[in-house]
């Protein structure tokens, strides 16, 4: 259910879409219709862990003055349904991938941030067809830092001795007595306000829309074991894509911005992942953390405009889907 909060008349026109048997939602925006309009690719924004379509309202109004831009909350987040299933990065793959057949079905540029930017980058490696360009706020992967050859082998005992602790503490934490408890005791607003001072450099841009955005979902039916379905998804492993390995051979422009006083994902990343692709454009953002699109936004915006500007000049022909706003 679509609240009155202010945030929501910033994110463009919510809409309910059924993915799988699954409620998810997305929201769009589009332009005044023009020829330059026409000419520039649809964009789709992509969240963080834990985070929401809301969390780009300062950026949809700005980015849809000259293109159409979508948003989506990926399953488990926001408003999106919460369910047991195995969380995979491939997971929300399949469900861009599925979006862009329905609504979009021309080429388009994902924007992600944190988690978002690892799920867009897969997406770009495994669906090149559907993806022109490439916007990634940090990237949370350690492929780049590769240890040397002998750490593995040293470290080997202490894995298997410890591997059987592990095991038992994963168990006792994810068990419902245990889990339960601590997930209504994270999911409280003014634990959310803690943490997401630990994501933003500038506390003040963590205000009551942003905790409202942050905390809502985690109230909704079948949030704690969602969560919990993805914590026991990491522990047991699963297909992992590499950035180190999917970067090399993308073909599209890309940019990367990194907050340098982000405390989440080490900005040193940033030129080590720059390194893997000559199309990488790379901007160290000073004064900002985690989350710049929302904490800086006007920054973000400028440079996301004028990278826009540089790397997509070429006329680009909307499909109907594009054409035609979705009603559902």
């Amino acid at each position: 259910m679509v609240t009155s909060s202010p945030w929501q008349t910033q994110v463009g026109h919510q809409r309910d879409w059924v993915w799988r048997g699954w409620q998810t939602r997305y929201s769009f925006l589009r332009p005044q219709p023009s020829a330059k309009a026409l000419a520039q690719p649809p964009l789709l924004l992509l969240h963080g862990f834990g985070a929401a379509i809301g969390q780009w309202r300062h950026n949809i109004p700005v980015l849809a003055q000259g293109r159409t831009v979508y948003a989506l909350d990926m399953l488990g987040f926001g408003a999106s349904e919460k369910v047991i299933t195995d969380y995979l990065v491939t997971l929300w793959v399949e469900q861009i991938h599925d979006f862009w057949q329905t609504f979009i079905r021309t080429p388009i540029v994902l924007v992600g941030n944190s988690l978002g930017s690892l799920v867009s980058l897969t997406a770009a490696s495994l669906y090149p067809e559907m993806v022109t360009g490439l916007v990634m706020l940090n990237l949370p992967d350690s492929s780049v830092l590769e240890n040397p050859s002998w750490v593995k082998p040293a470290i080997a005992p202490f894995k298997i001795a410890l591997n059987p602790l592990l095991f038992l503490a994963k168990a006792l934490l994810t068990s419902p007595l245990v889990f339960n408890p601590f997930f209504r005791f994270i999911r409280q607003p003014q634990v959310i306000r803690a943490w997401a001072k630990k994501a933003y450099l500038d506390t003040t841009a963590v205000n009551d829309d942003l905790v409202e955005i942050l905390s809502s979902p985690a109230y909704d039916l079948g949030a704690g074991a969602a969560l919990r379905a993805m914590v026991n998804t990491k522990a047991k492993g699963q297909p992992h894509y590499r950035a180190k390995d999917m970067l090399p051979a993308l073909q599209m422009p890309i940019l990367l911005v990194w907050g340098q006083q982000d405390l989440m994902v080490p900005p040193r990343l940033g030129p080590l992942f720059a390194k893997c692709n000559p199309k990488i454009q790379l901007i160290e953002l000073e004064q900002a953390g985690h989350c710049p699109h929302d904490e800086c936004p006007d920054r973000v915006n400028t440079l996301l405009l004028r990278w826009l500007e540089t790397n997509f000049t070429e006329p680009h022909l909307a499909s109907p889907q594009e054409v035609a706003q979705p009603l559902n």
